[in-house]
C-alpha cells in the first residue's frame, strides 16, 4: 500500500476531521477567526491524524473519541506551529507568510494560545483521565521544547543530547501520542498502546532530522523558505552540529552569526560547504538509526493492514524530500 493509497482509503473520516477543524477555528473575533483559518487552509500533510487513524485500527476505530483525538492533536500541532514562528521569526510556512508575517507576534501568539484552547476545550469532553494525562504532558512539553530551543539559539557549544531532547519536546511526543492516543481511544491496552507511543517517537525523531537536513539541502521551492534558514537565524540542527565539529566550518559558522553584514552569497557558500561535508551523511545515519528502532516496533505489534500501512510511513519519512 502507497503513502497516497493510504490518504486515499482514510479520505472520508480526513475530511470529517478537517469540517471539525474548521468548526472548532469559528472564533466570535473576525481577527482570531481570519488569522486561525489562515493558517488551517495554508495545508499540510496531517500526518498526525493519519497515525491516530491507523492506530485505532487496532482497537474499535468507530469510537467517536478517535474522531477527537485526530482534531485535537491537530489542534496542538496547529498552535505549536504558530508559536515556532514566532520565535524563528519565520515570514514564510509552506511558501506562504506565517500568522506573525501577515499581522505581528500579538496577534499569532494569541491565535496559537486559542487553538491549544479550542484543543483542551474538546479533549475535556473524554472521560478518561489517562488520556487528559497524556495530552496535558505533550502540550507542557512542547512549551519546554521552545523554552529550549530559545535557550539554546546561536550556543556553538551544545552537545548532541540537547538537541535530541530538542526535537523529543517540539516534534517526536507528538508524533508518540498521535499513536498512542489512536490506540488508547479505540479501546486497546495500556501495553499496546505503550508499543505504538514508542513506534511514534522514534519516527517523530527521524521525522524532524529529517526535516533538518531538508532545510540544509532542499530548495526553496520545496522549503517554502531559504535553504539554511534554521542556521541563519541562530538554530543549530544537527547536520550543523555534526558540522560544528570541523574547526574550519565552526570559525566560518560563527563569523557569519556575529556579522550584522553577511550577505546571502556568503550564506550560499557556507550551506554549501555544510551540504559537503559529513554533516548530512552522519545526520541521515541516526535518522535512519531511529527508523530500525521504529519497524521492530511494528514486529511487535499484530500483523493488520494498519501495521503494513505504518511501516509505509516510516519508508515515506526516510525518503522524502519536502
Amino acid at each position: 500500500m502507497s503513502l497516497a493509497q493510504i490518504y486515499l482509503k482514510e479520505k472520508k473520516n480526513l475530511n470529517i476531521i478537517e469540517r471539525k477543524l474548521e468548526s472548532y477555528l469559528q472564533a466570535p473575533y473576525p481577527l482570531l477567526r481570519e488569522a486561525s483559518l489562515d493558517l488551517l487552509h495554508a495545508g499540510g500533510k496531517r500526518i498526525r491524524p493519519i497515525l491516530v487513524l491507523l492506530a485505532s485500527q487496532y482497537g474499535d476505530p468507530d469510537r467517536k473519541e478517535v474522531l477527537d483525538s485526530a482534531v485535537t492533536l491537530e489542534l496542538i500541532h496547529m498552535a505549536s506551529l504558530v508559536h515556532d514562528d514566532v520565535v524563528d521569526d519565520s515570514g514564510l510556512r509552506r511558501g506562504k507568510p506565517t500568522v506573525k508575517a501577515k499581522w505581528d507576534n500579538r496577534v499569532a501568539m494569541f491565535t496559537g494560545d486559542y487553538i491549544f484552547a479550542r484543543a483542551i476545550e474538546l479533549i475535556s469532553r473524554f472521560d478518561h483521565v489517562q488520556a487528559h494525562r497524556m495530552i496535558s504532558k505533550v502540550i507542557r512539553d512542547l512549551s519546554l521544547g521552545e523554552i529550549d530551543q530559545i535557550r539554546d539559539l546561536y550556543n556553538l557549544n551544545q552537545n548532541l543530547r540537547a538537541y535530541l531532547l530538542r526535537i523529543k519536546r517540539k516534534t517526536a511526543i507528538l508524533m508518540a501520542l498521535s499513536c498512542q492516543l489512536g490506540g488508547y481511544a479505540s479501546g486497546c491496552s495500556l501495553s499496546l498502546s505503550g508499543k505504538l507511543y514508542y513506534f511514534g517517537y522514534c519516527l517523530g525523531m527521524s521525522y524532524q532530522i529529517t526535516d533538518d537536513i531538508l532545510d540544509f539541502v532542499g530548495t526553496e521551492k520545496q522549503l517554502g523558505k531559504p535553504a539554511g534558514s534554521d542556521l541563519r537565524s541562530g538554530n543549530i540542527t544537527l547536520p550543523a552540529f555534526y558540522a560544528l565539529q570541523d574547526r574550519q566550518l565552526h570559525d566560518a559558522v560563527a563569523a557569519l552569526l556575529q556579522s550584522d553584514q553577511a550577505s546571502d552569497e556568503e550564506w550560499q557558500a557556507l550551506i554549501q560547504a555544510i551540504c559537503a561535508s559529513d554533516a548530512i551523511a552522519r545526520s541521515e545515519q541516526l535518522s535512519d538509526r531511529y527508523l530500525d528502532k521504529a519497524r521492530k516496533v511494528l514486529k511487535q505489534l499484530p500483523q493488520i493492514p494498519a501495521t503494513k500501512a505504518l511501516e509505509e510511513i516510516a519508508g515515506y519519512v526516510g525518503t522524502r524530500n519536502y
